[in-house]
């Protein structure tokens, strides 16, 4: 199950950063093009929410069912002294549920407001924010395996 939970965890997150990258990139060509918000922009901000959430749930699992879970019985508060041990039990799971918020909050404030500059401009920075947190945190040198 851990396998299979690993790989659809680090293939899902391809589908996240795609449609996270989409999402800022359209954005930010429509705030400095001073163009309208239209229902594409909505569709494209809501499909990253959905993905990025899903990312989270399978995240969730994948972090119970890892053999890396034991090494807090094993390491207790070493845990923060062990570089890739921090990596993959504090800092990942942390910055992304961080990241994952920011997306959360610009999503639903993006809602609220009547014209399409302001539209955008929330989506641009809360998106543009979550993107690098997301790519701050990922472990490249084992990624995607």
């Amino acid at each position: 199950m851990y396998d299979t939970v690993k790989n659809l965890h680090s293939y899902w997150a391809y589908l996240v950063l795609l449609i996270l990258i989409i999402a800022v990139v359209n954005t930010l060509i429509k705030v400095f093009g001073d163009k309208e918000y239209t229902a594409k922009d909505f569709r494209i901000s809501l499909f990253t929410l959905i993905v990025s959430h899903i990312q989270l749930l399978i995240g969730l699992i994948l972090y119970f069912v890892s053999p890396r879970f034991e090494l807090w019985s094993e390491l207790g508060g070493k845990v923060m002294k062990d570089p890739l041990a921090r990596l993959y039990l504090v800092e990942h799971p942390l910055v992304n549920i961080i990241a994952l918020t920011l997306i959360t909050i610009g999503y639903s404030k993006h809602k609220k407001k009547l014209t399409s500059p302001s539209k955008l401009k929330i989506i641009a920075i809360f998106y543009s924010i979550a993107l690098v947190l997301f790519l701050s945190r990922i472990p490249w040198s084992v990624w995607p395996n």
